[in-house]
């Protein structure tokens, strides 16, 4: 059975410049022509047609499907690649849907236009320092953690409310060893583990852009000291 290029476009749902587009550049090339020069796809065309869109549907481009098919080129590697290029969408919607998560719980239905865009900037600008230590999917992970500690209790406003009263230990001389001084070490780590959740390797990243960019932080953020590192580190060994 054969098939002209009207009646493949129609049965297909693909236009006729596509599979002109096809021929053209040797992916499914027709096995016959009319007298008047008209293509006709039998039904091995029709498979190989079918191949083609299955692969184009994974993403592959045009030049890797047609390797692909000649078997000049390795597909589970194609398909690998692909899949990997997937991973990375995925990590970007994660990001994007906790953001939009975030906005969500704090948009006030009357807020300005400026509010708003201050708040869109606020939730999809990751400063430079952050990305030098954080990988895309920890970044994605952070960005999920922050969206649902948002909704359980303003982090934020915690951190606010311990640094100074560490700071006043430090400053009054309280023993780290003491029941104060451990009490607030393990509200410090407490509100760490809500940052990092256990991971190891998120933690570590942590550390090492705090460690890094210590005085940065201080002098933008408000803390921590390493006077009140100090604090903690000994509390917590106590």
């Amino acid at each position: 059975m054969f098939y002209k290029v009207g009646e493949l476009a129609r049965a297909t749902g693909l236009t006729v410049r596509t599979l002109h587009h096809y021929d053209h550049v040797g992916l499914v090339r027709p096995s016959g022509r009319t007298h008047s020069g008209h293509r006709l796809y039998d039904e091995s065309d029709v498979r190989r047609l079918y191949e083609v869109l299955a692969l184009r549907q994974l993403g592959l481009p045009l030049e890797d499907i047609g390797a692909a098919l000649e078997g000049t080129s390795d597909l589970g590697e194609l398909l690998t690649r692909h899949r990997d290029h997937v991973d990375r969408q995925l990590v970007a919607m994660r990001t994007l849907r906790a953001h939009l998560t975030t906005m969500l719980a704090a948009v006030d239905g009357q807020a300005g236009v400026t509010g708003f865009l201050a708040l869109i900037r606020e939730v999809t600008t990751v400063d430079e320092t952050v990305k030098q230590y954080f990988s895309e999917t920890q970044l994605a992970e952070l960005a999920e953690r922050r969206s649902r500690l948002g909704e359980q209790e303003d982090v934020q406003r915690r951190w606010q409310d311990l640094i100074p009263r560490v700071q006043r230990a430090v400053e009054t001389g309280v023993d780290p060893a003491s029941a104060e001084g451990r009490a607030l070490a393990a509200e410090w780590m407490g509100l760490l583990e809500a940052f990092h959740g256990g991971d190891t390797g998120l933690r570590d990243s942590l550390y090492r852009m705090q460690a890094d960019n210590s005085e940065r932080i201080q002098r933008e953020h408000g803390g921590p000291s390493p006077e009140q590192l100090e604090f903690i580190r000994r509390a917590s060994a106590s």
